[in-house]
């Protein structure tokens, strides 16, 4: 048992350690800060797989307040949702969790930790930084919009036209933080499980794209967020069309996704070559609208049974 608690000291120790020369790297080496960023959460990660959660907790904790001390409280938010990310990944790992759950435990973990960020900056220190990064966006605008006028004496895009292109764009927030987290999180998700295999944990693997299949609900949602937009028709900036604009927004990549995959289904149940499958990849994002449609029809109707048959006949 001394023994036991001895090893887990150190290890919590150097991965504390190499946590925080990795979020110092990320936080203020410039070029190379990018890769740091994506390594930043595998020491907690590591930590967590092998021990306990209430000990992975404390590591986690202590690894944001050692970044404290040298970064000051601008790189606090940043070491917590990279120690966030570390405790689930590696927690989820212990307990032999799908990747499925890992992804959507790692996502939904990362994205309450931020929301919480927001608040405490909002109503602690009166800072709301998504406010602040939009007017700096439109200030931008503006000018590369004058700068554009002074070349070839007309402007790209009218006034009203760009105020309403912002007023979409500050709409489509939850969406657009929503879609982003979970990107991240699975970018995060398929750079460092391969290291942790590595390094002796047991990883899940996803089931293969082609046979992937949302759940049925997804479906549903989007019929009752479809029919209030054709029928209900909410006034433009009204609470309900913020809430069915920003469903849609994920509807309509989920739905994007499970249309790629019916693809993919079909290219591999036809043998197609590698090169025309990542083709019909690239083309099928111009193309959402049509690939949507494939996606309702793979999630409300067994087609790829009647493909299958067919192929086999």
């Amino acid at each position: 048992m001394p023994n036991n608690q001895t090893q887990r000291l150190t290890h919590g120790a150097m991965m504390i350690a190499i946590f925080a020369v990795l979020i110092a790297i990320a936080y203020y080496v410039p070029l190379i800060n990018l890769i740091a960023t994506f390594f930043a959460p595998l020491p907690i990660a590591w930590f967590s797989a092998k021990y306990d959660r209430t000990t992975s907790i404390i590591v986690g904790v202590i690894g944001c307040i050692i970044t404290f001390f040298f970064g000051g409280l601008l790189i606090l938010p940043f070491s917590m949702i990279f120690a966030v990310c570390g405790i689930v990944i590696g927690d989820a790992l212990r307990t032999n969790k799908s990747k499925v759950y890992l992804f959507m435990a790692t996502g939904v973990a990362v994205l309450i930790t931020f929301a919480i960020q927001y608040i405490v900056s909002l109503k602690l220190f009166e800072i709301d930084f998504i406010k602040e990064s939009f007017l700096l966006m439109r200030d931008s605008y503006k000018a590369s919009f004058e700068m554009a006028e002074s070349l070839t004496g007309q402007m790209p895009m009218t006034e009203e036209a760009l105020e309403l292109m912002f007023q979409h764009m500050e709409m489509a927030i939850p969406a657009t933080i929503t879609l982003g987290i979970f990107f991240f999180s699975f970018i995060i998700i398929s750079i460092n499980l391969p290291i942790l295999k590595r390094l002796g944990i047991v990883v899940p693997k996803f089931h293969s794209f082609k046979n992937m299949r949302l759940p049925r609900t997804i479906l549903w949602i989007y019929l009752i967020v479809l029919t209030i937009q054709l029928f209900v028709r909410p006034e433009f900036g009204s609470s309900l069309y913020v809430i069915t604009y920003n469903f849609s927004m994920v509807l309509w990549v989920l739905l994007t996704i499970q249309g790629i995959s019916f693809l993919h289904y079909i290219l591999h149940a036809y043998k197609a070559p590698k090169f025309l499958t990542v083709l019909t990849t690239i083309m099928a994002i111009p193309l959402y609208n049509f690939v949507i449609l494939i996606g309702i029809l793979d999630l409300g109707f067994d087609i790829r049974s009647y493909v299958t048959g067919k192929i086999q006949k």
